[in-house]
């Protein structure tokens, strides 16, 4: 079973090597599309205390008295002290063996500051925006009965909150082409993600990549769907085939987990990287 999800995690490496960079260079692991971390090259912890301290330009992670650097050598700094806490979090949870697969939060800080495909702020915007022309709760099925009231159900009011929400027209459409997307909705939402930093900007594509929806990414950000519920509002098909056929129970449970866990972990890094940059530590009073 183990190697079976070992090989489900490979195959979505090599399909989106962008969202899977090499995890940390203290593993010898490269980047940039010449090779991959997967779960078989987990590597023994080698360290016993984490840290963060302030250096230049942002807060570092430490592993014992080492710096911990990205994948291409750079020293691994982040922009806010809330966010190194959940990075530094993620590296003292390790246990005897480093499991960088479970690591979302090193991988998205990673991408941000090598950016491998050297992609700016607008080509960021571009890459979430373009999920708006297929997203998930904008096609619709004719049959069968018991799926389209349930999408009519469980999607029409995710639509009617983002319509309201954003002053724009969306829709729905039963065709393989989807519906049209006005050019003034599409200008809407730009503007809306021009209001993000490059960070925050690559979180919001790795959220909605993982929903295949900008609506239910946006939904998420804004507090109106918990991860949870965004998941199962991405999955509602393939539930609804389930629940009619059954599963492999493994395979889809495993896959459920890990899309909530690359969801929230997306979506805190997407809070993080848009809080203040340090945190105020309360004074104890004697």
């Amino acid at each position: 079973m183990l190697q079976s999800l070992r090989t489900v995690f490979a195959r979505r490496v090599a399909l989106n090597p962008r969202l899977y960079p090499a995890l940390s260079s203290v593993d010898g692991v490269v980047c940039s599309g010449k090779r991959f971390y997967t779960p078989s090259n987990e590597r023994k912890k080698f360290y016993e205390h984490v840290s963060i301290s302030q250096g230049e330009g942002g807060f570092e992670i430490n592993l014992d008295r080492r710096k911990l650097r990205t994948p291409q050598g750079k020293v691994f700094v982040v922009p806010s002290e809330p966010l190194a806490l959940a990075v530094a979090t993620e590296w003292e949870s390790q246990k005897d063996t480093i499991k960088f697969f479970t690591m979302h939060l090193t991988t998205l800080c990673n991408t941000a500051l090598d950016n491998p495909t050297n992609r700016n702020k607008e080509q960021l915007i571009t890459a979430s925006l373009k999920f708006l022309e297929t997203d998930t709760v904008c096609y619709r099925v004719e049959e069968p009965p018991g799926l389209v009231e349930l999408q009519k159900n469980e999607w029409d009011p995710v639509l009617h909150w983002a319509e309201k929400r954003y002053d724009v027209e969306i829709g729905s459409s039963t065709s393989i082409m989807g519906p049209v997307i006005p050019p003034e909705t599409k200008e809407v939402f730009h503007r809306h993600l021009a209001s993000y930093n490059s960070w925050a900007l690559l979180g919001i594509e790795f959220i909605t990549t993982q929903l295949k929806s900008l609506v239910l990414s946006m939904g998420l950000l804004d507090r109106f769907l918990t991860v949870e519920k965004a998941v199962a509002l991405s999955c509602l098909e393939e539930e609804y085939q389930i629940q009619r056929w059954g599963n492999v129970e493994w395979a889809h449970d495993y896959d459920s987990h890990e899309l909530c866990a690359r969801t929230a972990a997306g979506t805190l890094f997407i809070h993080l990287c848009s809080s203040s940059s340090s945190i105020k530590h309360k004074l104890l009073q004697d």
